[in-house]
């Protein structure tokens, strides 16, 4: 059992983070774009799911195990690609990994991180890896084939960010990219001493350097703090069906499209080959007014017809989510904020709790609902939708 942190849900340690990160860095993490609408209509959606339990069911024994994409796991969470972990604490997304290691569970390295995902893999445990491609498609390809070497057995590609989506208070704070000192971001880098010395001081002392772009050859990197050098800039409005068969050729393992809210993508997904989808909108931050990934969920569902490892993200907060996410048809439940929270507040040790206490409220949920596996959970737990 992991220190408690003195957090008792997944809120606990979102107030705990908040205090902690520096405004800009905070920003980051919770905010969407534009008129930041979809994180709230994200939760609204998964709030107007209700149950239905069942009682007299003997639930002394939960079982939540389960198979994602044919290996078992002992819950259907996974770690989401999550690109500015090392913002958020020293080497955080070796942080990310190892917690996901010692709990069983996948983690997704993304593209977008800082750390290389050689340095990465040796955590072991289950990895997949996360694209965006890069303006230099070579450089996208060369990093798929090191990422299969390395041992990662899924390639998710990421399809809801043709275009850098408006994340306007960045700029406005002052961590716009490349990040430039400035008298908005300096003064609040100071008044969180212990984050400006346990992640910025420790890259400066440790590494020699400020935080980079990973997985680009040596002579293509830059910290954030110069932003990316030509042809390192991500690019994606060029992104078609062609190029996706082209990864699809490319990669030898399982394949999953991640940002699918529409079936008829869904049934692309099938067309070109892929294992799975993640029905997402992108946690909130990529397109405002999406509709949420809960209420997308049925119809992909509908449209794969089990053809296909249906996964979803975006606004869960509780293990009841997850039981929700599951009774609707999603196979596994990606978690991308509810770890970093943790993470922002005690590395590994943070993550670990936030694991710890998604995965209690999904075996409490089962035992109030009287299932005992996931077999006896379906539409059936939930009540009608009154709209």
């Amino acid at each position: 059992m992991s220190p408690t942190l003195d957090c008792w849900n997944i809120d606990d340690l979102r107030r705990r983070a908040q205090r902690r990160l520096p405004r800009g860095v905070w920003e980051y993490l919770e905010r969407g774009v534009e008129d930041e609408t979809g994180m709230a209509r994200n939760r609204a959606a998964f709030d107007r799911i209700t149950f239905v339990p069942r009682v007299m069911r003997r639930v002394d024994a939960i079982d939540t195990s389960a198979a994602v994409l044919g290996q078992a796991v002992p819950c259907p969470i996974a770690l989401a690609p999550t690109g500015a972990a090392g913002m958020m604490w020293h080497q955080g997304d070796l942080h990310l990994a190892r917690a996901a290691a010692k709990a069983g569970l996948p983690f997704t390295i993304s593209s977008a991180g800082t750390m290389d995902l050689e340095a990465l893999t040796p955590a072991g445990g289950r990895q997949w890896f996360q694209l965006y491609c890069w303006r230099d498609r070579e450089l996208s390809y060369d990093v798929v084939r090191r990422a299969h070497q390395q041992g990662c057995d899924t390639l998710f590609v990421t399809l809801d960010l043709p275009v850098m989506p408006n994340r306007e208070y960045l700029n406005r704070n002052g961590y716009g990219m490349p990040v430039k000192a400035n008298g908005r971001n300096v003064p609040d880098m100071l008044a969180h001493p212990r984050w400006l010395l346990g992640v910025l001081g420790r890259y400066l002392i440790q590494d020699g350097h400020l935080p980079q772009q990973s997985n680009l050859p040596a002579a293509m990197r830059q910290s954030l703090a110069k932003g990316a050098k030509p042809g390192a800039h991500f690019k994606q409005d060029d992104l078609d069906v062609d190029e996706v068969r082209r990864l699809r050729d490319l990669w030898p393992g399982k394949l999953v499209l991640k940002g699918v809210l529409h079936p008829d993508d869904a049934r692309l997904a099938l067309d070109i080959g892929a294992d799975g989808v993640v029905v997402s909108n992108h946690g909130g931050r990529a397109l405002d007014h999406a509709l949420a990934s809960i209420d997308a969920l049925p119809a992909i569902v509908d449209a794969v017809g089990g053809k296909l490892t249906v996964m979803l993200d975006s606004g869960v907060r509780r293990g009841s989510d997850v039981v929700k996410a599951r009774a609707l048809g999603a196979d596994v439940v990606l978690l991308g904020r509810a770890v970093l929270y943790g993470l922002s507040i005690a590395g590994e040790a943070g993550v670990t709790r936030a694991l710890e206490l998604i995965g209690s409220e999904v075996v409490r949920t089962m035992a109030m609902l009287g299932a005992r596996n996931w077999g006896e959970i379906g539409p059936q737990v939930l009540a009608p939708r009154a709209d």
